[in-house]
């Protein structure tokens, strides 16, 4: 097998292959790349050895107190997903301070077309699912896209393509991740507790001083970290929350003196472990979808309204809602970028898979709801790869 370069670099001996890995995680087309293979591998585990496959992911582990005896799919969908949202969070600060959205004029476009992008999704499941989308919130699953899966697409193909288009997707994913991530909070609370909600927020309030200031090592930086996710996920609130948060709360203008602000000192560290650790083993936990519900699912109401929701309402939600911008004078399109390279964008906005996944989880404890609504979101994420592909290549053509 062919090593893409900074493998070979990697594969020998010498200071610089630490970095070397890490540069290749940081690649958009390595991530989706893994995360597909993470996939494959899920399938295959699950539908091979089904017993073996629940099993260790159900395995409960952890101390009694505090609830954090959970089990392994719970700690990486709970836990390590934070690290995730962590990173997300701090990248929609980056783009809303100093990046492409900074100003109402340069965020209307994504903006518009990432809230047409979440509620399109959200009317087109209630209403093929015929209202059983409505039940625990189920109607959110489809409203979120998946950035590194998005954007590991596009890079297949995205060398010929216009810069805004990559920029046009980064901004409307990031968007869309913020208000999942929102929708999580309200949706999927349960029997909040205020005091611990309080404790965990004066600890992230303690974390912004700290940042702010520049005065606290890392090794001190992480005990405080980790003590307001135990109190946030203690109050009820869904704990990956914590790291959209803490993300927001992350300085990333430089200070006096700085070389990089404390956002990207963090996101160079932590981007290669979520892209290449977490969220390949968020998928190998939750993607496990055995092949034989296949047929069940596809006469799901649930499902179906799942799978056009990805589908049919990210296209229309996306594409409607740039295009509602510009025509409100809003917004105009960057730079080179036509609405033949929108369109390809509505249909990367249809692959929701990893947060989409997480938000099935949370919507029901039914086994066999979570397979169906899982399998539509695998089914509705290849469709939209596919897809993509195919108009990305069309746009790439020398004509």
């Amino acid at each position: 097998m062919r090593l893409p370069s900074p493998l070979k670099q990697f594969t020998r001996s010498g200071p610089g292959r630490t970095e070397a890995l890490a540069d290749f995680f940081r690649r958009e087309a390595t991530g989706g790349q893994m995360l597909l293979g993470a996939t494959a591998l899920a399938l295959l585990w699950a539908n091979l050895a089904p017993g073996v496959y629940d099993d260790l992911w159900g395995t409960k582990v952890g101390p009694d107190w505090l609830h954090l005896r959970l089990s392994l799919s719970a700690w990486v969908s709970d836990g390590l997903l934070a690290i995730f949202f962590f990173v997300a969070g701090m990248e929609v600060k980056r783009e809303l301070t100093v990046g492409e959205l900074a100003g109402w004029r340069a965020a209307a476009l994504p903006l518009l077309a990432a809230l047409g992008g979440m509620v399109a999704p959200a009317v087109v499941a209630l209403a093929v699912s015929r209202g059983a989308a409505a039940e625990g919130g189920a109607w959110a699953i489809p409203v979120a896209t998946d950035i590194a899966f998005a954007l590991g697409v596009l890079a297949l193909v995205g060398s010929a393509l216009p810069t805004g288009v990559r920029v046009l997707l980064l901004s409307l994913a990031v968007i869309d991740d913020l208000g999942a991530i929102g929708l999580i909070a309200l949706l999927f609370t349960k029997n909040l507790d205020l005091v611990w909600l309080a404790a965990g927020l004066a600890l992230c309030a303690l974390y912004w001083l700290a940042q702010r200031h520049r005065r606290t090592p890392l090794v001190m930086m992480v005990p405080l970290v980790a003590a307001a996710w135990i109190c946030i996920h203690a109050s009820g609130v869904h704990a990956t929350v914590t790291g959209i948060v803490l993300g927001l709360l992350t300085p990333v203008v430089t200070a006096r003196g700085e070389e990089r602000s404390p956002a990207e000192r963090l996101e160079k560290r932590l981007h290669p472990i979520s892209a290449g650790i977490i969220v390949p083993l968020f998928a190998l936990a939750a993607a496990g979808i055995q092949l034989a519900s296949l047929g069940k699912a596809v006469a799901d109401p649930l499902a179906q309204g799942v799978y056009l929701g990805l589908l049919a309402g990210k296209i229309v939600g996306i594409f409607g809602g740039a295009w509602l911008a510009v025509r409100l004078r809003l917004a105009t399109l960057p730079g080179g970028i036509g609405w033949a390279d929108v369109l390809p964008v509505a249909v990367l906005g249809g692959i929701g898979y990893t947060v989409s996944l997480l938000i099935a989880r949370l919507a029901t404890d039914d086994p066999t709801a979570i397979q169906h609504t899982s399998t539509a979101v695998l089914a509705a994420s290849l469709t939209a790869t596919l897809l993509a592909l195919v108009l990305l290549r069309l746009r790439a053509a020398p004509t």
